[in-house]
């Protein structure tokens, strides 16, 4: 049977579009297209590709109300720190369209002392047992359910403070140095939850450009610079046991030195 030219085209043209339609893309740090279903297919490693904020919060506010110790044996205490939180609704579910691990408990507080990882905060209130004579950093933020910070100074808060000998709380300067705290990927991941992972931190003091400070992303030792403070997703990592390592640096790419510059975690992959 012999074919329309014009049908033919058309044709070819409609099928181009849905497969279009079906590879979403996002932006490289130089504002390049970069397709990652088609940088899946092409080379299999992983990749690392920034997206948008899902959802805003204007007006959420993360404030510290209290920090009081008190003496648990002979060498510790419980530090509690309770917060005031306005116009974010702590346990609701963020609207999202993706398929990255979601809090079944909804929206919560990133409380990450010292750069360990973070615990989840439902409530406005949290307890932690830590050495006597000894000093911390806490930077607390908003997050959205599923692990994504809100990244506004109204929404965080990073303090330092000392646990006296005999064990109560005294508040030192607030830090001023750029500082980078680890949030996400975090813990175990399984099914639908390892197709696509949230890579996401909180910069402090400062910010990341292209001709300024910058994050290293090491995952599984393939390296990734970030220059945009966005959260990201990771791509094509395997089942079981992989590395992220976050790293500051400069714009000549050499590492920045000082406290909270740093971090690596192990996550691991299962498919069920």
């Amino acid at each position: 049977m012999k074919m329309n030219p014009l049908k033919t085209a058309l044709a070819l043209l409609a099928v181009s579009a849905t497969i279009a339609s079906c590879n979403p893309t996002t932006k490289n740090s130089e504002g390049e297209t970069q397709d990652s279903t088609a940088l899946s297919d092409t080379t299999g490693g992983i990749a690392v590709n920034p997206l948008k904020h899902s959802k805003e919060f204007p007006g959420a506010t993360l404030k510290i109300a209290s920090i009081t110790a008190e003496k648990a044996g002979a060498d510790s205490a419980k530090v509690t720190v309770k917060y005031d939180v306005s116009n974010f609704e702590l346990t609701a579910q963020t609207e999202h369209d993706h398929h990255m691990a979601n809090s079944h408990d909804g929206q919560h507080i990133h409380f990450i002392l010292d750069n360990q990882p973070y615990v989840a905060l439902y409530k406005p209130e949290h307890t932690v047992t830590v050495p006597l004579n000894s000093e911390h950093y806490l930077m607390s933020f908003l997050s959205r359910s599923f692990h994504e910070s809100i990244k506004t100074a109204d929404a965080s808060k990073l303090v330092k403070f000392k646990v006296t000998a005999d064990g109560q709380v005294e508040e030192l300067p607030a830090p001023t140095e750029l500082s980078l705290f680890y949030s996400r990927p975090k813990g175990d991941y399984k099914g639908e939850e390892t197709k696509t992972l949230l890579l996401d931190f909180f910069v402090s003091n400062g910010t990341l450009a292209a001709d300024g400070h910058k994050v290293k992303a090491e995952i599984n030792g393939q390296e990734f610079t970030l220059d945009q403070w966005v959260p990201y997703e990771i791509l094509n990592l395997p089942m079981g046991e992989n590395t992220v390592k976050l790293t500051l640096i400069n714009k000549d790419g050499n590492a920045v030195t000082g406290d909270n510059v740093s971090i690596e975690r192990k996550i691991n992959l299962s498919a069920e």
